[in-house]
This record gives C-alpha cells, structure tokens and sequence, in this order.
C-alpha cells in the first residue's frame, strides 16, 4: 500500500491540533488524524475556560506573577510573557471564527483577577465546535477519524543514500507517521513534509482521571522512540475536585465554582483550606490537592465536600447549567446538597521539549498543547492556562512551520508498515490486566505524595510489564488497545524516571524523602531523552 502524502500531517483534534491545521491549510494539504471522532479530546471536556488579561483592571505583569507562583518558580519567564502577551490576539482569532464567550470574566484558583472567559461551563466544547466547523470547511484539509498513530517515521543519519537527496547521510527529520486505520483493520504510512503532535495528554495512565479514554499519552511516547526530547514528566496535575459517585466516571468539578465562592470542607462540615494557604479554597491546584490528600488520609474519609449551598442558587444554575444537570443525574443538587469530591489525574505539565515556536529537538517535528513542554506551566498548572497555550502554540507553530515548508521536500522511499512474523491473537485479557496494573500501580506509587520506596517498586513492577507488552507486540497483529497499552507504560516509566531523578518537593512533585524546595540543584528541567539524560 503506497504512502499517503501531504504537506503538513497534524496528529489530534483540540484546540492547538486545529489552530495549527486551521492556518497550514492556507499553504499546502493538511491530514488530520484523530484515533476516535474529532470531538474526542481533553478541550471538549474543557469546563471552566480560557485565561487571558481583558479587564481594564487587569495586566499581563499580574497573569504572569500568577503563573510563576503557581508553577512554583520553574516556569521560563520567557515563555510565560510571550502567551500571556498573546492571549488577548488568540481570543480575538478565536471570537473570529465564531466562539460564543459570556460577557462576564470568571476566576479561578491561582488567579488575581477575574480572566477567565467562558461559554457557561461548556468552554471547551464551545471552543472545539467553532474551530472544527472552520477547519473542516476548508479544501486542503482531510479529516481521517478511528485512525490510531503508531509510530513516527524518522529518518536517520546513519540512513546513508536514503536521504530525500537521494545521495550521502542525510540529517535526522521525521517523515510522517504509521497509522492503524482501525476500521480497516490496516496499517497506513503517512509521508508528511511537517508532522505536528496535537495528542493531548496522558491521564489514562492513572487509575482515576478526569481525561476521556483517549488520554493515552501516545504523542510523548511517539516522540519519545523517535528520539526526541521530553521534560517533567514527574509534575502531573491531580485536579482537586472531581465528583465522588460509584455511577460518575470521573466527572470534573470545574474551578470556577471556588472561584464563585465554593467552600471545601470535611465531612463534619468543618472547613480546612484557610489554614493551609492564603487564598483559602482557590489556591492552586497543587496546594489544594496535596490537602484533600492529607484529609483523607489523616480522616480515612473517602471524599471531602464541596460546598456551595450558601451562594445564589439561581445564578449558579444559570453559570453552571451542565455541571448542575450532569450532578443532578446522580441525585445531587449542589445548590442544597455539598457535592462529594475526590481529587484525580488532570493534566500532564510536561511534554515533548518545544522552544517558543513547538519545534522539537527533531528536525520536521513540531509539539503544541498538553503533549508539548514549552516551559509555561512550570512545576504546576494555573488553572486555565491550558487553553490559552494550545490558541497560542498552535498558530505559532504553524506559522513557523510555513516558513520551513518550502526547504522541507516531500519524503520519498518510505517503507510500507511489515507485520513480520506476527500473528492475529485475541489477547484482550492480558491487554486489560496490564492495563489495569499500571494504572493501579501509578495511582498507588506515583500520586500526589510519594517516597523513593513506592517509586522503587513502581519503577520495578513498569519495567516488567513494559518487558512482557513489547514481547506480545512484536508476536501479534496491531490493534487500537495494544498500542494504547505500548503507549502507556512508556509514559509510566518516564513518569516514574522523572519523579526518581527529581530530589526535592516542589509544585506536582511531592516526596517523603526529600521534603524541601531546592533551588540550588533543581531549579532546572527534568529532560529525558533515549540514550541520555
């Protein structure tokens, strides 16, 4: 089966994925390939919104001292000055193409001022819908929903008379990308002259999450074989407040409730947050969630509370009709009833390195939005920053990968995907067991408070597991779950080197064993890459 080729090959659909596709389409063929629908993604899910200085009140100086604080001081200023700079143009690009912003600003935990611009509390979506009726119009693009991204094709140094020149070594460059058409139940080779990562985050590695099924970290792992760079793996986000409920499968509780005036308290009523940090129950989210941690355990509790019975209950249905309907389906009515909350994974700081235009450290390879590292988050997320990086991000990284088109010739003499030896094999069983395990064994070991003990045994039981998975992919016929599966306990493993190579406790990564910020060693990133450190 002969490659597909285009210009530019843009691997997920949320809001960096698209912005990216929206102005490379305006130079040459886009393919956009998503492993579920093109609505699947962490910014449908998206409740609260998108940060960015509007109020006359407000200044970038201030959403910059915000971000630095919550990212605990390892953010690179540089990076968070030019978003922050830019967001003001994002929002417009983006009220451009037809998102519906209220008119009022929101704020959430970490933040100064109300500069949250929201579509009530269905941002996300609202985001995702306009962008996807805009890209999708557009004659350059194609769309290629249920295809699953394998591996990136990278062409090497050592590849000698393989070169698009067709003559000497030629220098390292991702060429596209193996793709499972899953449907078809066929392997695809996709040449690309730029291939763009847009695959969002990795929260599927823990057992609980606030991310839909297809947050399997697969560009960091993509990246990662291909020899790419990645950085901080060991600062994962746990979102305070997800809803506790044996029926909800991890539903978020938006932010923006504290930041209306919701109370967290214990189950006796008693609020804990104004004893542990200044901003009380708005704190950032690293701070609010090591608490409720703390709480649980000290208590044996299963859940803390989330009170908002004591606000306006006809202007918290109308600013949160979604969040209210969804709890409601579960008996709860959060304008008379506190609504049990648990924290869970929620967002991936680090990434794939980036500099300030998501160029990776591998030539033809760009990263942008929650797979990307690009220093902006620091060792914690500001809540609704994310959104605001992948506007950004996106359009920044088209705009230089437009400038690079012209010098990057259309791959040639790429090999079509070989089975080898490999064998269909009806191996769910094992694929869910492992599954399962790692999740289990990174809830566990790998949370939101660790030691060098718990990291030992996790690194052990990854690396086993890791061990017995890559037998079964060479032995067996791709599918969706098994490159998922592959995917993540990569991403567990990197998860797990970050955190053990990390000695002290600072923002997402807390540790027994090493209690204090250290400034002196490690105000620096954590990068991996193969081969090195």
């Amino acid at each position: 089966m002969r490659p597909l080729q285009f210009d530019f090959l843009v691997l997920g659909t949320g809001i960096a994925g698209l912005s990216f596709a929206l102005d490379a389409c305006k130079h040459g063929s886009v393919a956009i390939v998503t492993k579920r629908g093109a609505s699947d993604s962490n910014t449908n899910r998206a409740q609260g919104g998108i940060a960015a200085v509007m109020g006359s009140d407000d200044s970038f100086a201030e959403h910059v001292d915000n971000t630095m604080v919550a990212g605990d001081g390892l953010n690179h200023r540089d990076i968070v000055e030019m978003i922050v700079e830019e967001g003001p143009g994002a929002i417009a690009r983006l009220r451009e193409i037809g998102v519906a912003f209220a008119d009022d600003l929101a704020r959430e935990g970490g933040h100064t001022k109300r500069r949250v611009l929201h579509a009530t509390d269905i941002t996300g979506r609202e985001i995702q819908r306009a962008l996807l009726e805009r890209v999708l119009t557009q004659p350059n693009v194609t769309l290629f929903e249920d295809h699953v991204a394998i591996d990136l094709i990278r062409r090497r140094k050592t590849d000698a008379g393989r070169g698009e020149s067709g003559a000497g070594a030629a220098p390292d460059r991702i060429l596209g990308a193996y793709v499972f058409d899953e449907k078809a139940d066929v392997v695809r080779a996709f040449g690309a002259r730029v291939v763009a990562l847009a695959t969002g985050g990795a929260g599927k590695v823990y057992l609980y999450t606030s991310n839909p099924d297809v947050a399997t970290g697969d560009g960091v792992a993509m990246a990662f074989r291909a020899r790419a760079k990645v950085a901080n793996m060991e600062f994962f986000q746990f979102h305070p407040t997800c809803l506790y409920h044996p029926r909800a499968k991890s539903f978020l509780v938006s932010e923006a409730l504290r930041g209306e005036g919701g109370i967290l308290r214990r189950l006796d009523g008693t609020p804990f947050m104004d004893a542990v940090h200044p901003m009380g129950s708005l704190a950032p989210r690293d701070v609010v969630a090591r608490a409720i941690d703390m709480e649980l355990k000290r208590t044996g509790d299963d859940h803390v509370v989330l009170d908002l019975t004591h606000l306006d209950g006809d202007y918290m249905q109308d600013r949160f009709p979604t969040i209210l309907g969804t709890v409601r389906e579960f008996g709860i009515d959060f304008r008379t009833t506190p609504l049990p909350v648990v924290p869970a994974a929620h967002y991936q700081c680090g990434g794939v390195v980036t500099d300030a235009w998501g160029r990776t450290s591998v030539a033809g390879l760009y990263a942008v939005g929650e797979c990307a590292h690009t220093g902006l988050h620091g060792a914690n997320r500001l809540a609704s920053n994310s959104l605001l990086e992948g506007a950004v991000m996106g359009a920044r990284a088209a705009r230089a990968a437009i400038e690079e088109l012209p010098d990057a010739t259309v791959p040639t003499g790429i090999a079509a995907w070989a089975s080898g030896y490999a064998r269909p094999g009806d191996q769910q069983v094992v694929v869910t067991h492992s599954w399962e395990e790692i999740r289990r064994t990174m809830w566990n070991y790998v949370g939101i408070v660790r030691s060098n003990e718990r990291l030992e045994r996790a690194r052990r039981r990854v690396s086993m597991l890791e061990s017995e998975i890559l037998e079964d992919w060479w032995r067996y016929h791709v599918t969706r779950n098994a490159i998922e599966l592959r995917n993540i306990a990569l991403v567990a493993r990197l998860v797990i080197d970050g955190a053990m190579r990390r000695q002290e406790s600072r923002g997402l990564h807390c540790t027994e064993d090493f209690p204090e910020k250290d400034d002196h060693n490690w105000l620096r990133d954590t990068v991996l890459w193969r081969g090195g450190h």
